[in-house]
């Protein structure tokens, strides 16, 4: 064993495989892999071995697609096969929500080059001759699904790396991570110690145990997950093919061929999490009791759903364990606070996302970026409030629903009221239904006395669809109320505070008592913030953005080094705030502050610290609605003061409340694009339209070398907003844009703009077709719309209102 090394990947599964023959394959050969056992001995050896390149998430689907062309190359390179079976993938809808949801995937499929075919259940039937037709009404198929050999898939990444130079070490035990002021590693192991320059946790099942040596409590939980085998079936004898893999999302399971039988699997709700506390150290190569009982309802569903498969009865069970993050996506990237320190676990779908993960996670380790948004998969999507109780409940739920439908309105109910502010029951008592963003709870919408806080979830418009709009015609007429405190809130001070912003942010830096909109960007030029930024005064400065976004964005001022003279601090927990907007705005908080708030004394993006009613506060002038307004911040032990003292005020004002769904369709009504959404780390200033906001003439900040190369050549495609012919339904997001029935584009985020009374949708088109009035089609749910760029926003086109 050498004694340095570049980086130690520590476990032997899939993805540490991939991982180390990417970072082998991106130059770095002096690295090594770590397995305290046999490769594959946690769950890779175990697993069904399915692969497709299905997510809703398109950056997490193209990095599936990567990964089903690389088993090729793998294969081809190493010699070693991997047990391919290009197959496809049959989706089977039951009723009309999966039916609508198979219309999504494959209008989502189109711009990615990801081609689904939307199916009778006739047609199905000849991809799957052992589906029961009565149960079904359509399908959609996709040629990319199939499975593999997980041993062989596994031996084919792990010679690949190691012909390019990398080691392997098996049956070596990991006993400490002790990290050196030089920021680099000591790996001690019970055959030596290896000096590393990285250390990157794939220990899967052991991913908690491997976070715990260097303090850290990833939230991670394994699961027990049985899939049965069957005899074989007399019906598929004969066939010169394997029949495809199935997903029956009624049924809540997945089925393929095995051999001359069946593999059909479930994920059940009578649920068991293994080792919740601590992952036994000796646990290798092993299974775990079957326990058919307790699948026994999906089975029976299953059987129904395809009565071949019950004839043939089983020939064995698998049971074994596997990790899942909260809501089921993997953990991947830097961990703020350990410097050369990097995750790729909770990894359920390894053989379709293994190769993904450890390219994107190479070119962050060799290039320092990742070379692509994965923010759905991004570990800093988890802030403190993810506890292992937290993990627990939310991993036990996902797991009972990983075949049921993820509909955009549905607010899951499980570890909900973690984090909440002091007015939570002021807005629960007027009828606030609740969402959840980053661990906080936050008002979607509100419901009027004698309507149930409910709605069913659906892809297409639901019961708030009318409450929604009246509360965005309330805000556009007289005034509304929205609370804040789910943004992402920062706080920079110190004598260095301003001349470290200047390089951190590409905006104009501001004066004190006034704010800007401040891009912040990549070394590479691409958007990792959209930030408002308020100067206090030269030394305090606090910036506001996306509250999903909270950990991504204090692990990235965290990676700039402020100096010793520079704070940074999250006032996530120690500041609340509400947005006052409308016509009365002004009024109405004029009689609570003796600041003059007249249109030529207190002007858009002007601020100042001031009492608000019985609460010091800071105010200013601004929103996200498009109308006068403000946004006004305290301390959590003044809010509910501040809050009464609004309502109280208000009342001569008409004030309303309105939740996010409201803020959503007011600011799709003004063109305003939202991060996370619209604008995400894979877009630049120029495409996004935010380059109007960047400072050119600064001689230094993140990106400026890329930005002002694209601003030579221009960007090759643009942010478009569109007026869509729906009357039906509207956008999702994903969706494929198309000119002359070929995709272009795509959509980003969209909704129904109820004071326009417009269908609207955002997205990127081609520079060249991105002018006002440019036509293009969305199909959606199977209609094709008619969609119209509109370059200046539907409601108050020239700001009037806003500057007013």
């Amino acid at each position: 064993m050498r004694t340095h090394a570049q980086a130690v990947v520590i476990g032997g599964g899939v993805v540490g495989c991939s991982v180390l023959y990417h970072l082998a394959k991106a130059g770095w050969r002096d690295v090594m892999l770590i397995e305290k056992s046999e490769l594959t001995s946690g769950s890779t050896w175990h697993a069904a071995g399915g692969t497709h390149t299905f997510n809703g998430d398109a950056n997490v689907s193209r990095l599936q697609k990567y990964t089903l062309d690389l088993l090729r190359e793998l294969e081809a390179f190493s010699g070693q096969s991997c047990g391919i079976h290009a197959n496809g993938g049959l989706y089977l809808a039951s009723n009309d929500g999966e039916m609508d949801f198979l219309h999504l995937m494959a209008s989502r499929a189109r711009h990615l080059h990801m081609e689904t075919e939307i199916l009778s259940v006739r047609e199905a039937k000849k991809f799957n001759p052992l589906l029961e037709e009565q149960y079904f009404i359509g399908a959609a198929w996709r040629a990319d699904g199939g499975h593999c050999d997980p041993a062989g898939t596994t031996q084919a990444y792990a010679k690949s790396a190691r012909m390019l130079g990398a080691e392997i070490h098996r049956f070596t035990r990991v006993l400490e991570l002790n990290q050196r002021r030089d920021g680099t590693w000591d790996v001690v192991t019970d055959k030596g110690t290896v000096h590393a320059d990285h250390v990157v946790n794939c220990g899967g099942l052991w991913a908690r145990e491997v976070g715990h040596m260097v303090g850290i409590e990833l939230p991670v939980l394994a699961m027990e997950h049985m899939y049965i085998v069957t005899e074989a079936i007399p019906e598929l004898e004969g066939r010169d093919r394997e029949f495809v893999n199935t997903t029956d999302f009624s049924g809540e399971i997945y089925f393929r061929q095995e051999g001359k039988g069946a593999l059909l699997g479930t994920y059940e709700k009578a649920c068991v999490p293994w080792s919740p506390v601590k992952t036994p150290d000796d646990f290798s190569m092993q299974l775990l009791p079957d326990d058919l009982e307790r699948i026994a309802p999906e089975l029976e569903v299953g059987f129904k759903h395809f009565p071949a498969v019950a004839r043939a009865g089983i020939k064995k069970v698998i049971n074994g364990p596997f990790t899942f993050a909260p809501d089921g996506n993997p953990l991947v990237g830097p961990v703020r606070g350990l410097r050369n320190y990097w995750v790729a676990c909770a990894v359920m779908a390894g053989f379709s996302q293994g190769g993904g993960i450890g390219l994107v996670l190479s070119e962050w380790m060799t290039k320092g970026d990742p070379g692509s948004d994965i923010l759905a998969m991004d570990v800093s999507r988890f802030g403190s409030f993810a506890t292992p109780t937290y993990t627990y409940r939310k991993v036990v739920e996902n797991y009972r629903r990983r075949f049921r439908l993820a509909f955009p309105n549905e607010e899951l109910p499980e570890a909900r009221n973690v984090r909440a502010t002091p007015v939570y029951g002021r807005f629960d008592q007027a009828g606030a239904v609740w969402g959840a963003n980053f661990g906080l709870e936050h008002a979607l919408w509100f419901a009027p006395d004698g309507v149930a806080r409910q709605e069913t979830p659906t892809y297409r418009r639901s019961e708030a669809f009318p409450i929604v709009k009246a509360e965005c015609q309330a805000v556009r007429k007289t005034v509304g109320m929205y609370e804040t405190s789910n943004y992402g809130k920062y706080e920079v001070r110190g004598k260095g505070a301003r001349a470290w912003l200047d390089k951190v942010l590409a905006c104009k830096m501001p004066r004190p008592g006034r704010m800007a909109l401040a891009p912040m960007l990549s070394p590479a030029g691409k958007i990792i913030g959209d930030l408002s930024i308020s100067c206090l005064d030269e030394d305090r400065y606090m910036l506001f953005g996306s509250g999903f976004a909270e950990e991504f964005h204090m692990r990235w001022f965290w990676s700039q080094n402020p100096p010793a003279d520079v704070t940074v601090l999250s006032r996530a927990s120690t500041l609340t705030g509400f947005s006052i907007s409308g016509p009365n705005s002004r009024a109405l908080l004029q009689k609570l502050v003796r600041v003059d708030l007249a249109k030529d004394a207190f002007k858009l993006f002007q601020l100042t610290e001031t009492a608000v009613g019985l609460a010091p506060c800071i105010l200013s002038r601004s929103g996200f609605t498009g109308e006068l307004g403000y946004e006004v911040w305290t301390t959590p032990d003044f809010q509910v003061a501040l809050y009464d003292d609004i309502v109280e005020a208000g009342q001569n004002f008409g004030l309303v409340h309105f939740g996010g769904r409201a803020l959503s369709s007011l600011r799709l009504e003004k063109n305003y694009g939202s991060f996370n959404k619209d604008f995400r780390p894979d877009y630049t200033p120029a495409e996004t339209g935010l380059d109007l906001f960047v400072d050119f003439s600064k001689p230094e900040f993140n990106g400026r070398d890329a930005v002002l190369k694209e601003r030579e050549t221009g960007p090759k495609k643009k942010f478009v907003t569109m007026v869509v012919d729906a009357d039906h339904a509207d956008v999702i997001g994903y969706e494929s844009i198309e000119k002359d029935g070929k995709p272009v584009g795509y959509v980003t985020s969209g909704g129904f703009g109820h004071c326009v009374g417009k269908s609207i949708a955002m997205g990127y088109v081609p520079a060249a077709l991105a002018s006002d009035g440019e036509t293009f089609t969305i199909n959606i749910f199977g209609k094709i719309c008619t969609a119209t760029i509109t370059a200046k926003p539907l409601h108050d086109p020239k700001g009037l209102l806003l500057r007013g």
